[in-house]
């Protein structure tokens, strides 16, 4: 017979439906509801929650501290360019300076080699100007010479004689342009 009772109360469970939806447990129901709730509350207020709000804040620290970092090292950046375009501009001022340096350096050196050449160029020309005026002397004595001789032979093809004193003369007179 106990088969038949258990047998009977599943019959009768079965008939009823499911029992959430039974008007009889609900203030049981809902008790267990609002302990459940109010437990789920203590644990997310007190454990949950208040690890998550210690990440965020730690979070927004960092954030905060490298967004301070970053503006820093972009100040000491911005600092570091105006250093280097002052270096920068320093140098070539610098380097302005010595070519300027060196270019009028240059010019003193050029303006001496210039004038040592203008005189040593003033020397031979005056050397060269001795000389051509001494061959000019002897060319002009050759030529005398050569007229004389010519002259005197001239005169002795001729047949005549020719007085060497006289030759002289009329040759003398003819290179100074006057004639006999």
């Amino acid at each position: 017979m106990a088969t038949d009772t258990a047998g009977a109360e599943y019959g009768a469970e079965q008939a009823a439906g499911m029992p959430q939806l039974e008007f009889s447990t609900y203030p049981n129901q809902i008790f267990w509801l609002v302990v459940a709730l109010v437990a789920i509350y203590y644990i997310l207020s007190r454990v949950a929650l208040p690890r998550i709000g210690a990440v965020l804040a730690e979070r927004q620290g960092t954030i905060t501290n490298d967004i301070a970092a970053a503006e820093e090292l972009k100040l000491r950046a911005a600092e570091a360019e105006k250093a280097y375009e002052k270096a920068l501009a320093d140098a070539r001022a610098e380097a302005g300076r010595i070519v300027a340096e060196n270019r009028a350096e240059m010019q003193e050196q050029l303006n001496e080699a210039i004038a040592k050449a203008d005189a040593e160029i003033a020397a031979r020309t005056a050397e060269s100007e001795a000389r051509i005026d001494e061959i000019r002397a002897g060319a002009m004595e050759s030529v005398e010479e050569v007229a004389k001789d010519t002259a005197q032979a001239i005169v002795a093809v001729m047949g005549g004689s020719a007085d060497e004193a006289a030759v002289d003369a009329a040759v003398e007179s003819r290179l100074k342009g006057t004639a006999a």
